[in-house]
């Protein structure tokens, strides 16, 4: 009996002791939000909103199949350009790379300073025919209503490319002198890989002997409601992206009347190869970029959560269990496995020799697309199956700092013009130009000063792409802005 007493004593000691620890960590848990003087927005052209409209009419669609590409469209987006913003047409030295990708640059007055990067893209998805009576408005008018403004682009990415010119013509237009040099980079082909647009751009940088300061692509936004437990609205800025990487499964078997199935056919060999990959995906785990995440939004969030947060260290399978419940969360946690194409089969009586399936995986930092190839082929493990890759492969970025000047001209421009948000960097999921340019700098942030719901973010690459006309404007003040602040 005494030793039970003993036993019982001990365990409460300890229990006590593991709270009293979570405790400590939890009240030393600070925050890392920093104190800015928020600033009266630039006043942006009034005529601005008009001219977003009309870079939206223009069809920059990136279609899968080079024969598609309508050259027209994306020439008729040069002459925009050009028409649009003449005094960065002629008073910036400007290249165009592969007919359709913009590269500007304003000299700076000091070339001791590296230069920056501020980088969009012109060219959209496209929209799917049997989809369109679903919109609400034509895609491709511009159309404003209702303080919106509708159609494909307006968040991915002309939002960038426009509100970027806007504030150079108008900063031109008040006779603003940079001390650094600037660049603007556009690039016409993000949507499948940006070969011709960011990749030549980013070669001719490094060929040019350019180091910069930072690089700023879109990526990451301004968030309402979509980080969970989280009231305050949080910008979400880039530090790093996932990789990308897809594989090409095949086989080829004996096939036969459908009237005589021998034990297998293609189509079940592959079904089950599958759902095999869906069923073992690769292992989950906290990244540094999870890591800074935690670190900056922690501190602000209701106690069991900072708790929680606070004490990472102890209390990590709790949160990749919390992580893996949501299809976001998981996606921060682990290399994402997504069939994305199926074909097998010709006719309804006919037992098909042939089957193929393409799985597309969006790779956690820390991992390679070596990894990935490995555990498929193990999970897999058929030999009957080939395995081959995508044409395009894009190992996770590297990761860029939040502790340095560059990372604080952001935090702080985010938050002169945004002051009630809360600022953290975060893990992109998706791809964007800004990995091409890793040779160029060290610095690669992601961010777009534009606000996302759970119902406007399901509109890019969907159905009723739309933006608020205030953030429209938000976006040149914050270009302006930031243009200032890196050159004081």
């Amino acid at each position: 009996m005494k030793i039970l007493k003993k036993s019982l004593l001990f365990l409460l000691l300890a229990f006590i002791l593991f709270v009293g620890y979570l405790f400590i960590n939890t009240l030393g848990f600070n925050s890392k939000q920093i104190s800015v003087t928020p600033v009266t927005p630039a006043v942006g052209n009034p005529q601005a909103i008009d001219h977003f409209a009309e870079a939206l009419k223009i069809r920059t669609v990136s279609p899968e199949k080079s024969i598609d590409f309508d050259s027209l469209q994306f020439g008729k987006f040069n002459h925009f350009l050009a028409e649009t913003y003449p005094l960065v047409d002629s008073l910036l030295d400007k290249k165009i790379f592969n007919s359709f990708s913009h590269l500007y640059k304003w000299q700076g007055s000091d070339s001791d300073l590296k230069p920056i990067i501020l980088m969009g893209h012109l060219d959209v998805v496209p929209v799917i025919e049997k989809n369109l009576s679903e919109w609400k408005v034509d895609p491709w008018a511009g159309t404003i209503r209702n303080d919106t403004i509708w159609g494909r682009g307006t968040i991915d990415d002309k939002v960038g490319v426009v509100g970027i010119m806007e504030a150079v013509e108008q900063l031109l237009s008040q006779n603003f002198k940079p001390k650094r040099t600037m660049y603007f980079a556009f690039g016409h082909d993000e949507e499948i890989g940006g070969r011709n647009g960011a990749v030549a751009m980013a070669n001719y940088l490094q060929q040019q002997g350019v180091k910069a300061e930072y690089v700023l692509d879109e990526g990451g936004v301004i968030s309402e409601g979509l980080v969970p437990d989280m009231t305050k609205e949080v910008a979400l800025i880039g530090t790093a992206e996932k990789g990308y990487l897809s594989l090409n499964l095949n086989i080829r078997i004996e096939g036969g009347h459908s009237s005589m199935p021998g034990k297998e056919t293609a189509i079940d060999v592959m079904s089950n190869a599958i759902t095999a990959l869906k069923n073992n995906p690769l292992p989950a785990k906290i990244t540094i970029p999870l890591e800074q995440f935690m670190e900056y939004l922690g501190p602000e969030m209701p106690f069991l959560n900072k708790m929680v947060f606070a004490n990472k260290s102890v209390l990590g399978p709790i949160l990749l269990n919390v992580y893996e419940s949501t299809s976001s969360g998981n996606a921060q946690i682990r290399t994402t496995t997504s069939p994305t194409i199926f074909n097998s089969g010709v006719k309804d009586n006919i037992i098909p020799m042939t089957a193929s399936a393409t799985v597309n995986f969006r790779i956690l930092p820390e991992t390679t697309s070596d990894d990935v190839i490995a555990h498929v082929k193990r999970i897999i493990n058929d030999d009957r199956i080939t395995i081959t890759k995508g044409s395009f492969v894009s190992e996770p970025s590297k990761l860029s700092a939040t502790d340095n000047a560059q990372f604080n001209t952001l935090n702080t421009t985010i938050l002169q013009l945004f002051p009630e948000v809360i600022v953290t960097p975060y893990l992109v999921v998706g791809g964007t130009d800004s990995r091409h340019y890793g040779e160029v700098t060290d610095n690669i942030y992601r961010f777009s000063p534009i606000h996302l719901n759970k119902h406007s973010q399901k509109s890019f690459h969907g159905l009723n792409e739309r933006v608020a006309v205030s953030d429209f404007y938000d976006a040149i003040a914050f270009y302006v802005q930031l243009i200032q602040n890196s050159n004081q």
